[in-house]
């Protein structure tokens, strides 16, 4: 019998040994090894112990078979990745650039086994009951009595119950074991990530009569699902119009058909609402995953989707890899979001991600939102997905009414308050009706930025290239100063570290600041802040969304994790506070990050049966893009947009990739950014229209210490850029340098 051969992924995330390493199988485990097993092996000229997994298994080699060392043992501890999942991280590295053991690390977000939580009971197992309780009260034994009568009754009951509530001890307990009274059993069980606000909401949820749109549409997948087709459809809807609803039925169709789905949402604040909404339907047969659980809690709940004990997991990015068997749809929730681009490498976009591993699994994609991204939608006009459009809210309820505030009026009336006339006095007329409002504003903290008015410099990071934001004190203690980006923090200067001047104090505006002229404004109003600083506790999203939502706030104060498919029906004022915030910010996505952000605010107000308003103040309002989210004009916004990235090639009429490279060392950095440079200009000279830009400093030239160097490459061709990621792949690994790390962005979501 021939042996057999195992291509080894080494688990060490280093270019320089991107590749597969052959190993021999041996017999004692030929039974039990499969694509995606973690493995021992010895590597390298001291066979050092190293992990790796398996990407592929074969009968024959093309080495000197005595050469080829033998894997020494499979990995207890270690989660096997599906063979579907090992090969998107495949397209992953090919299509984004990794390497093949990060790209296998991404599509694996749990990489360890971790012990399963053991509940133990004790249980009645004598037949003489009376006898033992008899000899029980003649011994006084009152311990082992108490426990023998609620047995008599219950039969079993937890250790914990006995040993608490009915303060019997552990030695007594063990003691009636012996005497063959009771028996102790263990049983293990998931840990449970459901919290019991969502349970107890988790009633069966009656069928909501869908309206014309709605059935339409899910007529429209059920069709074909019938026929075995298998596509990406784009749900263009406006805000309020039942979007969820329509995935609930499409899901519904797929469980029946034994199947199971994902749901991506943009933000962790979602999960709480998204949940509540589909435990009513799923019951106990939904669950979620987000990087607010611990390890034990991630691990159970991919060990219920990979045994098919569960039938939809609800999530953010890293849901997409949910190891199911069957699975059936893939939906993304507001899939303009650029939370859905990974913030590291491999930067694959959740979304391209789905669609390939549907292709791998023969499942459908559904991409929802009420504006749509760029790309999505010139694609779903192209044909390349099927467009769905639901224009009208349900139950006839009319859009909220919209107010444009030219700040540069109130200024001129002497208005210094970050709240205009109008919007204070909505803020009144809404509190007198105790009906409940929205703040929103794209900045946390309590000031943008701390400058001196003498020589005009802003107080820097030390570790990055950044100013530092300020978050207010109290009546005892100073304000902090706090990077963004390294956490570095620092107490509020007196006075301005490069000059000494002491005309140093805060520019711009934050929560903190929002909230604190609330509270001056309207100091009877109950308030509620939600921004990154309120929300770094587990199930803080949670609590403060259920405090609102149970009226416990008349004003919720965030950043934009409160306007993203949050539905509130007494909210009936949304005021959109400096709206230009994401305008100018040096992007190209800026103009649609913009309308996004305002349409999807405006979409928080009257979705109940009272009226709403919105109020977006502004220094712009005439900038397109307020305009058109202000009209909750799509179209009139999508035809300028389209129009500008044609004349300034960017994706999606062009396609552009980010080469950025990182390291300690800003001369060595330079150098090798500047090889590269002359690199592609010389191999890709005759290529048509390939433009390269750089390399230059990005908007953020050092962070935590370490310089950065971008180079922008575009072409129309999507290949092309992924051809030239491989050939500047293939030259780093000869001429790449230790102390330099580059990594690929194909069609970012934000500039460098």
């Amino acid at each position: 019998m021939r042996g057999l051969y195992a291509d080894v992924i080494i688990d060490i995330s280093h270019e320089a040994i991107d590749r597969t390493f052959q190993y021999a199988i041996p017999d004692d485990i030929a039974g039990r090894i499969q694509i995606g097993s973690q493995v021992n092996i010895p590597f390298g000229k001291g066979n050092n112990r190293r992990k790796g997994y398996v990407i592929g298994i074969s009968d024959s080699t093309e080495y000197d078979e005595s050469r080829i060392k033998s894997i020494d043992s499979l990995c207890e501890d270690g989660v096997a990745a599906p063979g579907r999942l090992l090969a998107l991280a495949a397209w992953i590295k090919e299509n984004y650039g990794s390497t093949m053991i990060n790209a296998i690390q991404t599509v694996m977000p749990v990489k360890k086994t971790v012990k399963s939580v053991v509940v133990r009971y004790v249980v009645l197992s004598c037949e003489d009951v009376d006898t033992w309780e008899y000899r029980y009260m003649k011994k006084n034994a009152r311990a082992k009595l108490r426990l023998l009568r609620e047995l008599m009754v219950r039969h079993e009951l937890p250790m914990t119950e006995a040993t608490g509530a009915l303060n019997v001890s552990h030695q007594a307990v063990k003691a009636m074991e012996d005497e063959g009274v009771v028996r102790i059993v263990e049983d293990s069980r998931y840990r449970d990530v459901v919290s019991d606000a969502v349970r107890q909401q988790a009633f069966e949820a009656p069928d909501i009569e869908l309206n014309s749109d709605q059935q339409r549409i899910v007529d429209d997948f059920v069709s074909d699902a019938d026929q075995g087709i298998h596509r990406t459809y784009l749900l263009h809807g406006v805000t309020g119009s039942g979007k969820t609803e329509v995935y609930v039925r499409c899901i519904r169709e797929v469980v029946r058909a034994g199947r199971q789905a994902i749901v991506l949402i943009p933000e962790i604040a979602l999960t709480y609402q998204t949940l509540t909404y589909f435990s009513r339907y799923f019951g106990d047969r939904v669950t979620m995953v987000n990087s607010k659980l611990s390890s034990g809690e991630k691990y159970d709940q991919f060990e219920r989707a990979r045994k098919g004990d569960v039938d939809v997991v609800i999530g953010p990015r890293s849901a997409l890899f949910t190891p199911f068997e069957k699975l059936g749809l893939i939906i993304i929730d507001e899939e303009h979001e650029s939370s859905y681009k990974s913030d590291s490498p491999p930067k694959y976009h959740a979304r391209e991600t789905a669609i390939e591993r549907a292709r791998l699994e023969g499942a459908s994609v559904i991409l929802g939102s009420a504006t749509p991204s760029v790309e999505s939608y010139k694609r779903a006009l192209a044909g390349e997905y099927r467009l769905w459009t639901m224009d009208s809210r349900i139950e006839g309820r009319a859009m909220a009414e919209t107010s444009i505030v030219d700040l540069r009026d109130e200024l001129h009336r002497g208005n210094r308050s970050i709240i205009s006339d109008e919007l204070a006095n909505d803020i009144a007329d809404r509190l007198s009706k105790r009906e409940q409002i929205m703040l929103f504003i794209n900045k946390r903290g309590y000031n943008s930025f701390v400058s001196c008015r003498s020589c005009g410099e802003a107080v820097k990071c030390p570790h990055c290239d950044v100013s530092m934001a300020l978050h207010s004190g109290n009546n005892t203690q100073k304000g902090v100063l706090v990077c963004h980006y390294c956490g570095f923090r620092m107490p509020e200067p007196d006075k301005c570290p490069a000059c000494g001047s002491k005309l140093i104090g805060g520019y711009g505006v934050g929560t903190e600041k929002v909230e604190q002229e609330v509270h001056r404004l309207f100091p009877e109003a109950r308030t509620l802040r939600m921004d990154r600083d309120t929300t770094s506790k587990k199930n803080s999203h949670e609590q403060i969304l259920e405090s609102f939502g149970r009226g416990d706030a008349d004003i919720l104060i965030g950043t934009q994790m409160i306007v993203k498919g949050h539905d509130f029906s007494r909210v009936t004022l949304v005021g959109v506070l400096l709206a230009d915030l994401t305008l100018f910010s040096g992007d190209y996505r800026a103009g649609e990050r913009t309308f996004d952000l305002l349409t999807q605010a405006a979409g928080r107000a009257g979705r109940g049966d009272v009226p709403g308003k919105v109020v977006i103040q502004t220094y712009k309002p005439d900038n397109y893009a307020i305009t058109a989210a202000a009209s909750q004009d799509y179209r009139a916004f999508y035809d300028i947009e389209e129009a500008y990235r044609s004349l300034m090639r960017y994706p999606p009429e062009w396609n552009m990739m980010v080469i950025m490279g990182t390291g300690m060392d800003e001369e060595q950095l330079a150098n090798i950014m500047d090889r590269m440079y002359s690199l592609i200009r010389g191999k890709y000279i005759n290529a048509g229209h390939l433009s390269v830009i750089g390399p230059s400093e990005p908007a953020i030239s050092k962070i935590k210490d370490v310089y950065r160097r971008v180079l922008y490459i575009k072409h129309r061709d999507y290949r092309m850029l992924v051809d030239v990621k491989d050939y500047v792949e293939e030259w780093l690994k000869e001429n790449g340098e230790n102390d330099v790390s580059v990594f690929f962005d194909l069609n970012p979501v934000n500039m460098y």
